[in-house]
């Protein structure tokens, strides 16, 4: 499957012959391969070392994480990475294989087998920087938003979710009133008009009252005479 590049993604991964052979490491990576060099120079050895990781390069170098947050994110793929180390028989002998006598293709330097087939900066490093990356994105898209908040041209005040919102859904602005003041100041134009508009009903309502005092009656002036 390895001879086709990314033919070995179409694989699930508990269905692959080697995971009935190996219990999980708890690392992400495929099998972990093993050189040990024995009755050989220095040269020859840093020579072969220097083919295998120019020749199987696909086969052990981790890939970038297919990110939203690229510039940010430095961590590196290493779930269809096969971690290659190397060592020679004589540090074997001479140090043990607990010591730091193995060297890990892609790296410089020796360390512990642990150490060398660790990846620190393979998923772990990956949900800690998305991480990061995400809510630093976050935090950024709600200081643009905040930016773009509207101002009420009467008070002054910042307009609050509800109100932006309403001013600016199609369904709502229609009924929205001024949409230059927020949401207290149009709640009290609202009020004046309902106070004007019970005023006027009420006005309305009432018969106007007669204007002076009325004349009086004929007979009552003389019924008044005669008495």
């Amino acid at each position: 499957m390895r001879s086709r590049p990314d033919a070995i993604e179409h694989v699930d991964h508990d269905k692959r012959l080697w995971r009935r052979f190996y219990p999980p490491t708890g690392r992400e990576g495929l099998v972990p391969l093993a050189f040990v060099f024995a009755d050989t120079t220095t040269a020859k050895v840093s020579n072969t070392v220097a083919v295998l990781e120019e020749a199987g390069r696909r086969y052990w170098a981790p890939r970038r994480y297919d990110s939203l947050y690229a510039k940010t994110v430095t961590a590196l793929d290493y779930r269809q990475a096969v971690p290659v180390v190397i060592t020679t028989l004589e540090q074997l002998q001479g140090h043990g294989a607990d010591a730091a006598v193995w060297r890990r293709l892609g790296r410089t330097g020796e360390q512990t087998l642990t150490a060398a087939l660790d990846n620190p900066d393979g998923h772990a490093l990956y949900r800690a920087q998305e991480a990061r990356a995400e809510a630093e994105d976050k935090h950024r898209r709600a200081a643009e938003r905040e930016g773009r908040r509207p101002v009420c041209k009467r008070c002054g005040g910042k307009f609050s979710d509800e109100r932006w919102e309403e001013i600016t859904l199609h369904r709502t602005a229609v009924r929205a009133g001024d949409r230059s003041v927020c949401g207290p100041c149009r709640a009290d134009d609202v009020a004046r008009q309902e106070a004007a508009a019970e005023a006027a009903r009420l006005a309305a309502a009432t018969p106007p009252e007669p204007e002076g005092d009325p004349a009086p009656a004929r007979g009552l002036g003389w019924f008044r005479r005669w008495t």
